[in-house]
């Protein structure tokens, strides 16, 4: 009876296991990576009734528990985590000897990466309970981190160190975890930078990317980023501190070293964003690329062409990518090996991190409201507004003095009277295997013939063609024209040349009519961000006017299935309605 009993368990628990595989095979990675974070939630917890709260306490618990742990490698200097405490409590005495800060004072910090950057960075957050930017002529005192100023209304600050003293300042001042621990400014690739308060909370929960991936303590971490982005200074430099582990640090990245250096320091984890992958993938095979050590390469931001080539030239390496934000902490991570996603839909992952697809009207990009003024879910693979629920773990503290765009990133009576949404500006994809792919941002992508279109995409189809480097797509307007049409400034691989009729053929075979560029700029380079984003706002000023600029322009003749040289006479013949799109 008993093993009659016990067999008919076993029979369907072995039936139960291969219907999760064959109907649902992300069943089991979903319920690990679920298990994963509720682990950590509950470690982070205990630390935190432990005392460790805080970005700072996470620093000072390592620099007790590891004081000669190489905390960070820069060029041939190398720094424990008790030298980087000692340097940064030096600077914290020099600014206080100096008058400089006082509880609730606000700083600007402008540096580039190095050493002195984290440990000014840390000892601000000794002194201080807050951060904010302020300026000379609003009758704040300026230091330069150098032995001299250029100018006597300057402050000089590194000779004043060399002979403070290194003593440990007092615990730092108790804090509330919801509280501004810092202002990053957003990239401004579309429009204006702003000031994203980030809280500590939102730090504190960054600081788990990499051991979200798989990274632990024993891992040495390569970090090209700059220190002022928040994937550099809350996910990388952050994720080390919480893991204990070794960071090596990067004064600007160098697609030429990159390997090398992972050669010279031993580099198991690098952290990465799109662009910086694809940089890598285009450099000519070197000799170092294959005798590394890197296991894991962990990022946010890799398009599908280039995932692909990365994996199969460096097939060694683990690529988790992610999704993040600087003003929430909504985030995805692709803790799978498939190829383009950002992260997954599950039902575990919703329950760890709420969120929302919308259905948004592709004239104003604003969520669809029914009758009864609720939001309306995207359906399977149909491309949707991201939102997120305000809670409290994901919080939004809004833009420091801008409360009129910190307002418009909200929504409020989404689903129900009262409650408020976070809008990310974001479109994301739900494929029926619940995958999310990025789609688009909100204010990149642009409508042409009634439909909508993808910057993301077109670029992704323009990197496919053989002659081609890079491509950055938007739209321009042309009177007498609803919409915008396609635009892409272009780059072209050396000794190639732009072939017309072999693009044209391209977009024929892959895109619809609707989405193709009808207007190419060939650059010698394309204008990016310091962490590698694509500049839009010129471009989509500057236009398809042949005047304006002195790159050469293109304009898609479709009667001869080419792109040909843009005149002023064809522009004209263009704006004129002469020659009809």
């Amino acid at each position: 009876m008993v093993t009659a009993a016990l067999s008919c368990l076993v029979a369907g628990l072995v039936a139960l296991v291969l219907y999760l595989r064959l109907s649902r095979p992300f069943f089991w990675p979903d319920l690990m990576h679920y298990v994963k974070l509720r682990r950590h939630r509950a470690t982070s917890q205990a630390r935190m009734e432990r005392g460790i709260v805080t970005y700072l306490d996470s620093f000072l618990h390592q620099a007790r528990t590891n004081p000669g742990k190489p905390f960070i490698v820069f060029e041939r200097q190398t720094l424990t985590y008790r030298d980087v405490d000692r340097r940064s409590s030096r600077f914290a005495n020099a600014l206080r000897a100096g008058g400089a800060l006082k509880q609730g004072d606000v700083v600007a910090q402008l540096m580039c990466n190095e050493p002195d950057f984290v440990c000014v960075w840390l000892d601000v957050v000794h002194l201080v309970e807050r951060v904010l930017p302020d300026l000379k002529k609003d009758n704040m005192a300026v230091w330069v981190v150098d032995h001299t100023s250029p100018s006597e209304d300057i402050n000089s600050l590194l000779d004043k160190v060399e002979h403070v003293s290194e003593e440990l300042l007092s615990e730092p001042p108790k804090v509330d975890i919801m509280s501004n621990f810092l202002f990053i400014f957003t990239s401004g690739t579309t429009g204006l930078s702003k000031a994203a308060r980030v809280g500590h909370l939102k730090a504190i929960m960054s600081m788990a990317f990499f051991t979200i991936c798989g990274a632990t303590s024993d891992d040495i971490i390569y970090i090209t980023l700059p220190l002022y982005h928040m994937s550099a200074s809350l996910l990388g430099i952050g994720g080390c501190i919480q893991l204990g582990a070794t960071c090596v640090l990067k004064k600007k990245f160098s697609a030429s070293q990159f390997w090398k250096d992972c050669v010279q320091h031993n580099v198991t984890v690098v952290q990465y964003i799109g662009e910086l992958c694809r940089y890598l993938v285009n450099q000519p095979v070197v000799p170092e690329e294959r005798a590394h050590r890197v296991r894991l390469a962990a990022g946010s931001g890799l398009r599908a062409d280039v995932w692909k080539k990365f994996a199969q030239r460096f097939s060694t390496i683990t690529i988790r990518e992610g999704y993040g934000l600087t003003e929430a902490s909504v985030g995805f991570l692709n803790y799978t090996d498939e190829v383009g996603p950002i992260g997954r839909a599950s039902y575990f992952n919703k329950l760890s991190m709420p969120f929302e697809l919308l259905r948004y009207d592709p004239q104003s990009y604003e969520p669809i409201r029914e009758d009864s003024g609720r939001c309306t879910p995207a359906q399977i693979g149909e491309p949707g507004i991201l939102v997120a629920p305000l809670t409290a773990i994901n919080q939004f503290l809004g833009y420091a003095g801008n409360k009129v765009q910190s307002e418009k990133k909200l929504l409020r009576d989404v689903f129900k009277a009262g409650d408020v949404y976070f809008n990310t500006g974001d479109l994301l994809l739900q494929d029926h295997r619940d995958f999310l792919y990025f789609h688009d941002r909100v204010g990149d992508t642009f409508r042409w013939k009634g439909e909508n279109v993808s910057t993301t995409e077109v670029s992704e189809i323009l990197g496919l063609v053989d002659f081609m480097k890079d491509a950055n797509v938007y739209g321009v307007t042309i009177p007498g024209y609803e919409g915008r049409a396609g635009m892409a400034a272009v780059v072209l691989k050396r000794d190639h040349k732009l072939n017309g009729p072999e693009l044209y053929s391209h977009l024929l075979r892959t895109l619809p009519a609707y989405a193709w560029p009808r207007f190419l700029r060939v650059q010698t380079s394309l204008d990016v961000t310091e962490t590698f984003k694509q500049q839009k706002t010129k471009l989509v000023q500057e236009g398809f006017h042949p005047d304006v600029t002195q790159d050469p322009l293109y304009f898609l003749d479709v009667s001869q299935q080419d792109y040909v040289p843009l005149t002023a006479s064809t522009y004209q013949d263009i704006v004129s309605g002469k020659i009809h799109l």
